[in-house]
């Protein structure tokens, strides 16, 4: 038994885990910052509240192309590579060429 919890001690954490633990915190703290000034009705709510909602799209796209950036430079497949109906990119290629 030892053995799975040193396993799960060594897990190493991935610079891509990073970027998503640090996105996800960046886009509550925005919200909840959002929040605190609406409910204080400050001057600048309207302005924080059209942030917020550049940041919830903006933040995740940025994650998404880091991630995939990231496979492409490593040469590995991520979750952010696009998946044409299980085929590879080579593969669907081929398939389309006229007979």
């Amino acid at each position: 038994m030892s053995g799975k919890n040193e396993d799960k001690q060594k897990k190493k954490i991935t610079s891509r885990q990073v970027v998503a633990l640090a996105g996800v915190i960046l886009l509550a703290a925005l919200y909840l910052v959002t929040l605190a000034v609406a409910i204080f009705d400050q001057d600048s709510s309207g302005k924080l509240f059209q942030a917020c909602l550049v940041g919830t799209i903006a933040i995740p796209l940025l994650i998404w192309v880091y991630i995939w950036m990231y496979g492409k430079l490593r040469g590995k497949h991520t979750m952010a590579d696009l998946d044409l109906g299980g085929k590879s990119q080579e593969q669907s290629t081929t398939d389309n060429r006229p007979q």
